[in-house]
């Protein structure tokens, strides 16, 4: 059978499986298609990408064997390639085809900040991170329906904008939507006559984005449209990826339908960052943003600012700001006072190392270098344990930085020390006294 022949069995092919499969099935995977040749009981299709070859060969083969068999009356296979690959003659195919305008899909807005380059990955969001990755490397492959879930602030939505902006850089379909945009746009759609558009253009997508789901409680109607629409891109193996507050069990207004198909795939968690996650996503923020912040500020910050990722990064962007609008320097008191306004509750500033030295040498009037010296002297040992606790408890700092200051000695020694007043604290009434007017000195007294 020549080319020209085979483009015709398969436009009639097309005839037949438009009438056998969804229009958004059909719209999405078949329509572009071409025949191209039939070979010694084999049939090849000519699909427009690596992708469509790929789904067609794996979800759509029985079928349209069945057609082209029922057509030509003889037991043919299939196989799918894509147009422009070796043995395709594009130019004569391009000219003897019907031409095909495909409609312009509107593309998402999204935020051009939420990329996988700018995510900061930690222990708190590795799992939730990689997942994303997979789906936004092979959409409908694998965790489909993917389910972030995490407080609010955290990263969820960044990293739903981030497969995103990798589908769209694909020349997928893509629909990114909150649960309140596709709610108002469903009951707009209604009360305009408009449902078919708006079904079309959900359930036509290769790749639906839902935020924050858990606002679809409560909204029977929505529910069911939503239900409809998941199982029609689920069911065509089409990539859906949503998330929310809490886990979809905690979602009692939820159709207990919708429920259970939110846990068909994976649910991948972020937990709130711990300190160290912190201080790299300031880092990234501040690198981002071409500023330059000394560390005892990120301290502070990660010390001292709520878990919520949103919240830290504006807090950094605030201190920033003020700090540029005043020809202030940035430190740590600056920082805090630029704070005050919007957290009232925000802590103290931690007392910085500097601080306590000069306190715990005034209080024992002992010089500098003798209480990082290597003396044994009682009282400079005394002193010098002290340090170390008011370090490790005061100042919140590692104990490899605590030896450093202290004359390079190592952790084990800080360790040591820290644990001899600690234990003295409970029944020696000086080192209480000790401890509590170095307190009052070192938060209440200026340093030379």
């Amino acid at each position: 059978m020549d080319d020209r022949s085979a483009r015709r069995l398969w436009e009639t092919a097309l005839g037949r499986l438009q009438l056998q499969v969804t229009r958004p099935n059909y719209d999405t995977w078949l329509r572009d298609t071409v025949g191209l040749r039939l070979e010694e009981g084999r049939f090849t299709v000519g699909a427009p990408s690596d992708f469509a070859t790929e789904w067609l060969s794996t979800r759509m083969r029985p079928l349209i064997s069945n057609v082209l068999t029922t057509l030509t009356g003889e037991a043919l296979d299939v196989s799918f390639e894509v147009l422009g690959a070796p043995g395709f003659c594009h130019e004569a195919s391009v000219a003897e085809s019907i031409p095909v305008t495909k409609p312009t899909w509107p593309r998402p807005r999204l935020n051009p900040a939420f990329t996988f380059d700018s995510f900061v990955v930690g222990g708190c969001n590795r799992l939730a991170h990689a997942a994303a990755m997979a789906v936004a490397s092979a959409p409908g492959h694998t965790y489909n329906p993917l389910l972030l879930c995490a407080p609010t602030g955290l990263g969820k939505t960044h990293l739903l904008h981030a497969i995103a902006h990798e589908a769209c850089n694909c020349n997928l379909r893509v629909v990114c939507a909150s649960a309140e945009q596709f709610t108002s746009q469903f009951v707009s759609a209604v009360r305009n006559h408009r449902s078919e558009e708006f079904r079309d253009r959900y359930r036509s997508a290769d790749i639906l984005l839902l935020d924050d789901v858990q606002f679809l409680q409560g909204k029977e109607q929505t529910q069911i449209e939503f239900y409809h629409a998941f199982d029609e891109l689920h069911s065509s193996g089409r990539q859906i990826v949503l998330t929310c507050d809490r886990c979809p069990q905690e979602l009692l207004s939820l159709d207990q339908r919708l429920r259970s198909r939110l846990q068909w795939g994976l649910i991948a968690d972020i937990k709130p960052p711990n300190l160290h996650a912190r201080m790299a996503i300031l880092y990234a923020k501040a690198h981002a943003q071409g500023l330059n912040v000394p560390t005892e500020v990120f301290e502070f910050l990660a010390n001292r600012m709520p878990e919520n990722v949103r919240e830290l990064e504006g807090a950094l962007t605030r201190v920033a700001a003020y700090a540029r609008l005043t020809h202030h320097p940035l430190t740590v008191e600056f920082t805090a006072a630029a704070l005050q306004d919007v957290t009232p509750h925000l802590p103290a500033p931690l007392p910085t190392p500097e601080s306590i030295l000069t306190a715990v040498c005034r209080h024992f009037s002992v010089s500098r270098q003798l209480l990082t010296s290597r003396s044994r002297n009682r009282q400079l040992a005394y002193a010098r344990h002290i340090a170390m606790y008011l370090l490790r408890e005061d100042a919140h700092r590692p104990l490899t930085d605590i030896g450093r200051v202290l004359g390079g000695r190592d952790h084990a020694t800080v360790l040591h020390g820290h644990s001899k007043i600690t234990k003295e604290l409970a029944f020696l009434q000086d080192t209480r006294e000790h401890i509590e007017r170095l307190r009052h000195n070192i938060h209440h007294q200026p340093a030379a």
